[in-house]
């Protein structure tokens, strides 16, 4: 990762979950889930479609709070970043959604354009940079909200299935940047639908189903001999929920 952008890291705090349960309407969504995230690992998170993945990440992120049990970060400060399904832009340049963010950061205004155009040039974005970013396509998009995670210099990424509706080029190319945040010392945290993805990327897997935490265990270890039932189910890819 470009050192202008990142200083040497202490450590990543680790995240705590305390017994979160999150209801909306009355409706429980996500019960008693209590785990810890430490180091920098690439932790997948998987289950059937209504099992609270999105939920777990947005609770992670601070986008909401549960209904009861706490998140907590414990450690240093820790930068965070979400790259979301959709990713959300502004009204302006590839170029300019860039600079805004880094002017957001604080960062000098003599060192945004040259910051902004590297960021571009390494997700394979220089040729838009003046294109309007909501006319890119899905792929570009995600990669353009990728550039903008990458100025900020996370210590977390979170990434909801950052790949689903993507063509196999572009899915290449988010997981690609995946994988350079990690080298860069990013760790990671992803939902995804996708069991291959999962494979390829995973060094530890979070599986939920019904809005419990049924297994957190090594991703070889997931694939190879599941600890649940529905997990088994899930890898079969029998319909569970």
């Amino acid at each position: 990762m470009n050192t202008m952008l990142q200083a040497a890291r202490v450590g990543i705090a680790t995240l705590s979950f305390e017994a979160v349960s999150f209801e909306h309407r009355g409706q429980p969504l996500l019960a008693e889930v209590s785990l810890r995230l430490e180091g920098c690992r690439r932790t997948l998170v998987l289950g059937p479609n209504g099992a609270g993945k999105s939920l777990l990440m947005r609770l992670a992120h601070g986008l909401l709070t549960p209904s009861r049990g706490q998140v907590r970060w414990d450690g240093p400060p820790t930068r965070q970043a979400m790259v979301f399904q959709r990713p959300v832009l502004l009204k302006r340049s590839a170029r300019d959604n860039l600079l805004h963010a880094l002017a957001v950061k604080g960062t000098p205004w003599r060192l945004r354009r040259l910051l902004a155009d590297g960021a571009l040039a390494h997700f394979g974005l220089a040729d838009l940079a003046r294109r309007p970013a909501r006319v890119l396509s899905g792929g570009e998009q995600q990669r353009l909200a990728l550039a903008r995670a990458w100025l900020l210099a996370p210590d977390m990424l979170f990434l909801d299935e950052p790949t689903a509706a993507l063509d196999p080029a572009a899915i290449r190319a988010v997981e690609a940047a995946v994988d350079d945040f990690h080298r860069a010392g990013t760790r990671i945290l992803m939902s995804t639908h996708d069991l291959h993805q999962a494979r390829r990327l995973a060094d530890e897997v979070i599986f939920l189903c019904g809005g419990r935490l049924l297994e957190r265990t090594p991703a070889e270890r997931f694939f190879s001999a599941p600890a649940t039932p529905e997990a088994a189910a899930f890898l079969r890819g029998e319909l569970i929920g």
